[in-house]
């Protein structure tokens, strides 16, 4: 049986990539030296991390720091998470 709180993060990370992806892709910010720009992070991890399609121990908190500088509100209630 599945790991609900392993669940729960997967599902928050998607929530939060979509998101995430969604206001830069509105904004314009589409190459990756702009988004790493906007996210603060290197171009590689910032770039990794919201086009990750396979799920990792701290993306969660990474994807939500990252919303955070954004000043992005995600809503992850009903996730587990």
């Amino acid at each position: 049986m599945r790991d609900a709180t392993k669940q729960a993060d997967r599902l928050a990370a998607i929530r939060l990539r979509y998101s995430i992806n969604t206001h830069l892709d509105d904004q314009g910010i589409t190459a990756p030296a702009d988004i790493a720009q906007a996210v603060g992070l290197p171009a590689a991890e910032a770039v990794r991390l919201l086009t990750r399609r396979q799920w990792r121990d701290g993306d969660v908190a990474a994807l939500r720091e990252v919303a955070e500088r954004l000043g992005l509100a995600v809503d992850l209630t009903g996730l587990g998470a």
